[in-house]
């Protein structure tokens, strides 16, 4: 009997499977916009086509006239109308070597499958993110660029919500059913909730009837509304009013790479230690930029500024070409109001590629592949086919507020 000597492709699925949780935990985190859009996957006969069409017919108005005795009755015609919405894709990649894998002293397996997977639900949620932040049924108190985090009426309040519940209601927009209530969902960032929580009606009630609410953060729902609070949530960095302290209007002065934890900027006139700066291109209108982000400042030394800030290392989370602006200017919060048809998604599954892969609501995960002549590269990667649209303007209602987190900041 010959000995047969166990090898790492001989368990291939093993290996892999080693990392399929890391990807799946990745793929969960971020989810968030989502909960707004309807399922409904492309069949394949649509696949084929640039754009998939959603019909309506109008509804018959109300009868307010007798039936005539001398005459006949008239018939009403119904109308239609259609909305389309096209597919995209999206996608990444990472590409590593085998000598990587048998050198490196981290986790780098484990953690390329959850940065996959937390970057292919991050981005596909970017366009259900995107398209539930824009729109024309927006209310402000004044100008996005006019809102002050020091002017307390520009906050977020009680009011805001009782305003769109009435809103909603009359729109009918359809709503989530939760103990035979009719809800619907109101998603923003932790800074607005901090706003929400200083509301006198709102403290009353904490204060004198359910504690928790303040001590236990334990506010989860306001009107007709469950609070869907999230540091995912769309923010408008820099996008509101001119700092009054002093205005800060510069830009990088050298790129800056992912984790960098100092960047060095053209000029660094009225920048404090502990003030907030904004780094990316102002969002002024519709069009978002998913790289722009805020860090907070911790040293000063000329132009090399030492920052805080959202990413793993506590550095910058993203990469920043030179000259990209850096701002101190109030930030503006959209808090989306809506229910589970308020936005359409449609995603692509059983789709007939090389590979037979299934893509499906999730997108895919796509390999480790070897790669190379003496294959030793490999190659990780997700594709994503599908998209999301709001073909009814409706059924998203949008209120933007300042955060009084700006106030006084330098």
């Amino acid at each position: 009997m010959s000995d047969t000597t166990q090898t790492i492709s001989s368990l291939s699925y093993a290996v892999r499977q080693q990392y399929i949780p890391d990807y799946i935990r990745g793929a969960q985190a971020p989810r968030l916009y989502d909960a707004y859009a309807e399922n409904g996957a492309i069949p394949k006969e649509y696949v084929k086509g640039s754009t998939i069409n959603v019909n309506f017919l109008s509804e018959l108005p109300p009868a307010t006239t007798a039936i005539p005795e001398d005459s006949d009755v008239q018939a009403t015609s119904l109308v239609d109308a259609q909305a389309s919405m096209g597919w995209s894709s999206r996608w990444n990649l990472l590409r590593y070597t085998e000598k990587l894998m048998t050198q490196s002293y981290t986790k780098y397996g484990a953690e390329a499958y959850y940065a996959i997977g937390q970057n292919m639900m991050e981005s596909v949620d970017l366009i259900a993110r995107d398209q539930a932040t824009q729109g024309a049924l927006v209310q402000r108190k004044v100008a996005r660029a006019s809102l002050a985090g020091g002017t307390s009426t520009h906050l977020l309040a009680l009011s805001n919500f009782i305003d769109a519940g009435a809103d909603m209601q009359t729109l009918k927009v359809p709503s989530f059913v939760d103990a035979d209530r009719s809800m619907w969902l109101a998603t923003f960032h932790p800074y607005a909730l901090a706003d929400l929580l200083n509301d006198t009606k709102i403290v009353a009630v904490a204060e004198y009837q359910k504690a928790n609410i303040l001590f236990k953060n334990e506010i989860g729902e306001l009107d007709r509304f469950k609070l869907n609070v999230s540091p995912w949530a769309k923010m408008f960095w820099g996008a509101g009013a001119d700092n009054t302290t002093a205005t800060i209007a510069t830009t990088l002065n050298g790129a800056v790479v992912e984790l960098a934890e100092s960047i060095v900027v053209a000029d660094a006139t009225g920048m404090v230690v502990g003030g907030w700066l904004t780094i990316g291109t102002e969002e002024t209108a519709g069009t978002h930029y998913a790289t722009n982000e805020r860090v907070v400042v911790t040293a000063i030394s000329g132009t090399t500024i030492s920052i805080a800030g959202e990413g793993s290392n506590g550095g910058v989370k993203y990469a920043h070409a030179t000259a990209s602006a850096v701002r101190n200017a109030n930030s503006v919060c959209p808090v989306t109001f809506g229910g589970p048809q308020s936005l359409a998604k449609v995603y692509a599954q059983d789709m007939e590629t090389n590979l037979g892969d299934y893509v499906g609501e999730y997108g895919t995960i796509v390999g480790p592949n070897p790669e190379g002549h003496l294959k030793q590269f490999v190659e990780l990667g997700w594709k994503y086919y599908g998209n999301y649209s709001r073909i009814i303007e409706t059924r998203l209602y949008r209120r933007e507020v300042a955060i009084s987190r700006d106030a006084g900041q330098a």
